[in-house]
């Protein structure tokens, strides 16, 4: 298996793709340029699910605007959603989470979907090409089925669609084949089948959600020596102060234990005049295994900020009063942070 060498900032970009707002191109090239300036080379992380191709469409645009060089930045594009015809008011993939979307996506994971995906991403991309790919939302498609017997067939398909990504890495045509997976799970079953040069878990191991199972494995993928990338550690924003909690919207009277914990955890940071993203991007980033952290933005301005904070020392205190509290799980071993 070949090294894949990964900076530890990888630049989301469901921004890009009008995630819970809609952005002007200007914004969104902007965005482009400081992650540019702020890493060399830069990694963007995109998906077709992102605004149904949105996201791609635009990091090609203003690339290129840029002037950029392909050869200067490096660009994943995680694969299994195909952008299609939208025929109702909002896209059917994921109803109230994205603005303002001309088109819809649906799921198409087989050997002959998952190529097909990743030619249409190209193609949105324009003059720059996807050289890391990986399947993703295998869990969904997963827990789509109507049985254990289609589950089966489903996994067969996974199966299929990494087949054909091994052949665009054999044929050259891409550096890297990975996973990214919002249920750990699906990922562990998958790397025990298929020979992955990275995984991406999104949503599983933050602050505030690190079952001890998933340190368990990710520990196993680090003596295999496979990198892991970290995404969403702000659980869909909600960490940080949005209302969305791994991209569904709170209540603040069912949700309850989330608003509590939140505010537990705004009130340790201000006693130790530190913000709450700055413990977030510590926890995720220092996590058994973890080589990068996937960052997304909305705001040019916060990009640099973003880079910044993988280098923040947050006072070994800070966290021990985390675990005092119950904030973090009293199995997890803080020595690493």
């Amino acid at each position: 298996m070949r090294k894949i060498s990964l900076p530890k900032v990888i630049f989301g970009t469901s921004g890009l793709g009008n995630l819970y707002v809609a952005l002007s191109e200007e914004i969104k090239c902007a965005i482009v340029a400081e992650s540019v300036r702020c890493s060399n080379p830069a990694v963007f992380d995109s998906a077709g699910k992102y605004g149904a191709g949105l996201a791609l469409e635009s990091l090609g645009r203003s690339l290129k605007q840029l002037n950029v060089k392909p050869s200067d930045v490096l660009i994943s594009n995680k694969l299994g959603w195909l952008r299609t015809e939208l025929k109702t008011p909002e896209p059917t993939f994921e109803p109230g989470v994205w603005r303002d979307l001309k088109y819809d996506a649906v799921q198409k994971i087989s050997y002959d979907g998952i190529l097909e995906c990743y030619e249409q991403g190209n193609e949105l991309l324009g003059d720059y090409k996807a050289e890391l790919v990986s399947v993703h939302d295998p869990d969904e498609y997963l827990n789509a089925a109507k049985d254990e017997q289609e589950r089966t067939q489903r996994y067969q398909d996974i199966l299929e669609a990494y087949r054909g990504l091994y052949e665009l890495k054999m044929d050259g045509k891409v550096k890297g084949i990975g996973v990214g997976s919002k249920d750990w799970r699906a990922i562990k079953k998958i790397a025990h089948d298929v020979e992955l040069d990275w995984v991406m878990i999104a949503n599983s191991m933050t602050v505030h959600s690190h079952p001890r199972e998933l340190v368990d494995f990710m520990q196993e993928l680090e003596k295999r020596g496979i990198p892991i990338i970290n995404s969403a550690v702000f659980n869909g924003g909600f960490l940080t102060g949005a209302d969305y909690y791994n991209y569904r919207l709170t209540d603040p009277v069912t949700d309850k234990g989330l608003y509590y914990w939140r505010e537990q955890l705004y009130e340790l940071c201000a006693n130790y005049k530190i913000k709450p993203a700055d413990a977030c991007v510590a926890f995720g980033l220092n996590a058994p295994g973890v080589k990068s952290i996937a960052l997304s933005t909305t705001n040019a301005g916060r990009v640099a900020q973003n880079v910044a904070l993988t280098s923040l020392k947050i006072p070994r205190q800070f966290w021990k009063e985390m675990k005092e509290r119950g904030l973090i799980d009293e199995s997890y071993d803080i020595a690493c942070l």
